[in-house]
């Protein structure tokens, strides 16, 4: 009883600071104050009637506190290209699903539009430094951790969230009062968007969509000793590139930062992603102790949906090329569901170093169960393992791959499934062969044996799930560094020929076998003009998938390729 008086005081308490406005600045000690600028969110500086003069202070609004606080206190932070602060309606939607999990939310409202003869960012940084000190000031005094303030921002914004997660330890002005000697260090940032990152977007779209050899990020960010955890989610198809994000995220990973990044396929410049933030903050602990993890084969156990199951040998007897005497025999399987929705059919195969792989494993039974739920008919396969003699680790997993997606398309039409709506998927090793067999249809692994193999192996989707080898600096072995190097390229096996389809990549964060792999295959795929999807999962390390907690991403990863398949037509 007492702890409940205690807990409805504190709630009771919250409640004197709904909507209080704090000014940031004392009175006349506000740092490079100039007279065209204002603080101000545009439903007010557009609203008939708006007298400048009464919004030159920059300002946070304390928002009101939520029922049920888990000591977290997230800043808001609005974009608008440094020149207005414009997100009003996605700042209300972040506070009302926030304040929901039990966060006490802060609009920032800092000072626009640009400054003169300074950065165009200059004054929103400082009013951004001040405004982090005020709200670890208050902690204590509204209900949360001074060591538990995280932020969430839009576009300019985002660039100003970069700014205070990485470069907190450069001060952004001089101290006006004894409150400057308060930490401005966040401890988390969920940027939406960010623009303004590269040089070659500079308050601007990027001129050279962010992909150019000179186009890095820029010298103001720092990366110092406080930069802190990051969830970064972009639009793939964003005029402010989304290279940006991978790029600050590389940065994130050479200094061992657990981050996470999302990027979504053919979406524009807009705050994607929400509940990818959500599920970052879950995994890292700050919406309160982590549920028990849960084994993926205990969830997904039962064969119910599945109406039919057929295997066969991938290669008529005596006509399998490359034959060594040590590997074992390759097949498939067919998995048809009794409630078919849907013509298309997911491909799928293990990992297992090319040492060994099984239909049964965990990288496999329980998303062809998943999609067998769901109406899609799954074919899995056994490749040849263990590793071929005399030749690269993946040379005959590489023709079973591409005979099985040939002994797919030929039986397609038979089964009531659709030829041209097929797609790949593997992980580990697996996710290798997966994106080497999407990547390079147009170059055949071994010659034709039968009329079978008259038809192309090319494949309208991939899904690659923390694929191994991918990179230079770990062709046969986990990344010496991280797959963070600019000396560290995909390996030389891949095409990317024309007929490469669109892919998503998931990876673990801390995978030995480094989310680069997936981030850069993801980047050679926009570069060659197909939109790709890309979810790396903070502290996660290899196998993520096997054992994982409710509500966090590595629990959810099977949604994520399903709302893929769904985004781009294929399970229609």
């Amino acid at each position: 009883m007492k702890k409940l008086i205690v807990v409805a005081a504190l709630i009771v308490s919250f409640a004197a600071f709904a909507g209080e406005k704090v000014y940031i600045w004392p009175e006349g000690k506000m740092p490079d104050a100039q007279p065209h600028q204002i603080a101000a969110m545009t439903d007010v500086s557009r609203a008939k009637g708006f007298n400048a003069d009464e919004w030159r202070r920059p300002y946070i609004d304390w928002l009101k506190a939520p029922e049920k606080p888990n000591g977290v206190c997230m800043i808001l932070i609005s974009g608008g290209s440094y020149t207005s602060c414009c997100d009003v309606g996605l700042v209300k939607q972040w506070n009302e699903k926030l304040t929901a999990l039990g966060c006490q939310c802060v609009n920032l409202v800092y000072r626009t539009p640009w400054p003169k003869n300074l950065p165009i960012y200059q004054t929103a940084w400082e009013d951004a430094q001040r405004a982090v000190r005020l709200v670890r000031a208050d902690a204590d005094k509204r209900g949360f951790s001074p060591d538990r303030i995280g932020v969430m921002s839009m576009s300019a914004g985002s660039h100003l969230a970069v700014l205070m997660a990485t470069s907190s330890m450069t001060p952004a002005y001089e101290p006006v009062d004894e409150l400057d000697a308060t930490p401005c260090n966040v401890n988390w940032a969920c940027p939406f968007a960010p623009a303004f990152l590269q040089k070659d977007g500079y308050g601007r779209p990027n001129t050279r969509r962010g992909m150019a050899v000179d186009a890095k990020l820029d010298d103001c960010f720092k990366f110092d000793e406080k930069t802190c955890p990051m969830c970064l989610m972009h639009g793939g198809n964003d005029i402010y590139s989304p290279n940006a994000s991978t790029l600050v995220y590389r940065e994130l990973r050479k200094r061992k930062i657990p981050a996470e990044v999302h990027i979504a396929p053919d979406k524009g410049h807009g705050a994607h992603g929400f509940d990818r933030a959500v599920e970052f903050m879950r995994q890292m602990g700050w919406l309160g102790e982590l549920e028990p993890e849960v084994k993926l084969l205990d969830r997904y156990a039962s064969d119910d949906a599945r109406a039919v199951y057929e295997k066969e040998n991938l290669w008529p007897e005596g006509k399998t090329p490359d034959f060594q005497e040590h590997q074992c025999v390759p097949y498939l399987e067919w998995n048809i569901p009794s409630n078919l929705t849907t013509k298309a059919i997911q491909v799928i195969w293990s990992g297992g170093a090319y040492n060994g792989n099984g239909p049964g494993s965990f990288e496999v039974a329980p998303f062809r169960r998943y999609l067998n739920e769901r109406g899609m008919a799954v074919v899995t396969v056994k490749y040849r393992t263990p590793r071929p003699n005399g030749l690269a680790k993946h040379t005959t997993a590489w023709e079973d791959a591409q005979r099985a997606v040939r002994m797919v398309k030929a039986e397609a039409e038979g089964r009531g499934l659709d030829p041209n709506r097929i797609g790949i998927m593997g992980s580990s090793a697996g996710g290798h062969l997966a994106l080497l067999t999407a990547s390079t249809s147009k170059t055949d692994s071994y010659w034709p044996v039968d009329g079978i193999d008259k038809a192309s192996p090319n494949v309208q989707w991939a899904v690659c799930i923390y694929p191994a080898y991918s990179l230079t600096d770990g062709i046969d072995k986990g990344n010496e560094k991280g797959g963070n190097e600019d000396d560290s390229f995909l390996a030389p096996e891949f095409a990317f020929d024309s007929a490469t389809p669109p892919m998503i990549f998931i990876h673990g964060d801390a995978d030995g076998w480094a989310a680069m792999n997936s981030v850069k295959a993801w980047e050679k795929l926009r570069f060659i003009g197909i939109q790709g999807e890309l979810h790396t999962l903070a502290t996660r390390t290899h196998c993520f998938q096997r054992s994982a907690s409710p509500g966090t991403g590595s629990y959810n990863w099977m949604d994520r390729i399903w709302d893929f398949l769904t985004a781009k037509g294929f399970n229609r």
